[in-house]
């Protein structure tokens, strides 16, 4: 009818799924799963702290001229939480994806799928820890049962397989980034009331600078960035979905759902991960991956119920 028909019409499809916490999660888990196959498929090529850097300076870029406006309204709030806001920028961007890039260097993909879905697990314990919220029956059954599903996925329905996984460093240091992460979850319910894009602005360009000392480290043993082709599609993909989308879309989450239940979506991570081996590597599906799927959307939907406990709503 008139000029601003469109424009309200995309509005009113923006709240809707700014409303809908189980898409928003999922395309979450779809984004990350995408990260760490690229993350394993670029490892040796991009080196893992630089990948970092730029993947939030990045993020930070693209947000900004947004973010502007709401970073102007909402400092005096900021500036009263600035050790909170720091904690997450660590947490969340600098240290949790340092942490996971460099693991992917180090590791086998299956190593990194079965410590992927411990995720919930480290989001409970740091609730648990920091707030006394314990996990419900019904969150606790759910993270089990798709726990067990995930397993199913990667072992192939064998459970021999687990014999043939070997430990090291990077395993370690992706389990640890599994761990800060769940702190970065857990801390969010305690976020400031401001404005998703000032939050996502403030924490990325601080994680980026936090991460200035080790992309300087980084250089000087001559483990530098090669700019080609697969370094800049790398870096383009990384900055606009797992990062810009996936983060905005799992603070929401959070924000409507809660930390607990939130958590199991880190299960449709390997998931999503094993259809892309399927579709993009040409493996071949089996009885095992249906099977591991049924069982993975069960807990998932199992601990993500309406009814399920939460944790306190954020204070200002």
């Amino acid at each position: 009818m008139t000029v601003a028909d469109p424009p309200l019409r995309q509005s009113s499809l923006a709240s809707r799924l700014a409303n809908q916490p189980y898409l928003l999660l999922s395309l979450m888990a779809l984004f990350w799963a995408a990260n760490i196959v690229l993350g394993r498929y670029v490892a040796g090529h991009v080196p893992p702290f630089t990948l970092t850097f730029l993947r939030w300076a990045g993020t930070f870029l693209v947000v900004a001229p947004f973010a502007w406006p709401h970073l102007q309204r909402d400092w005096p709030t900021m500036r009263r939480h600035m050790p909170l806001l720091l904690v997450l920028a660590l947490t969340g961007f600098a240290l949790n994806n340092a942490l996971s890039y460099w693991g992917l260097q180090h590791t086998q993909a299956l190593n990194a799928l079965l410590i992927q879905s411990s995720g919930p697990l480290f989001v409970a314990l740091w609730a648990l820890v920091l707030f006394g919220v314990r996990l419900s029956w019904m969150q606790a059954a759910g993270i089990l049962v798709s726990l067990i599903g995930v397993l199913v996925i990667i072992l192939r329905g064998n459970l021999a397989a687990l014999a043939d996984i070997q430990i090291n460093a990077g395993d370690i240091c992706f389990a640890g980034a599994l761990f800060v992460f769940g702190l970065y979850s857990a801390l969010m319910t305690r976020r400031p009331k401001i404005n998703p894009l000032s939050l996502i602005a403030f924490t990325t360009g601080a994680g980026a600078l936090m991460l200035l000392p080790l992309v300087g480290w980084e250089i000087s043993i001559g483990d530098r960035l090669t700019l080609d082709t697969l370094t800049i599609a790398t870096v383009i993909f990384v900055v606009i979905f797992p990062s810009t989308l996936a983060y905005i879309f799992f603070n929401r989450g959070i924000e409507l759902i809660g930390p607990n239940r939130a958590a199991p979506f880190f299960h449709l991570v390997p998931v999503f991960g094993s259809v892309m081996a399927i579709v993009l590597l040409g493996e071949k599906p089996e009885l095992f991956h249906l099977v591991g799927y049924v069982l993975v959307l069960a807990g998932v939907v199992t601990a993500s119920r309406r009814g399920s406990s939460r944790t306190p709503a954020p204070r200002s």
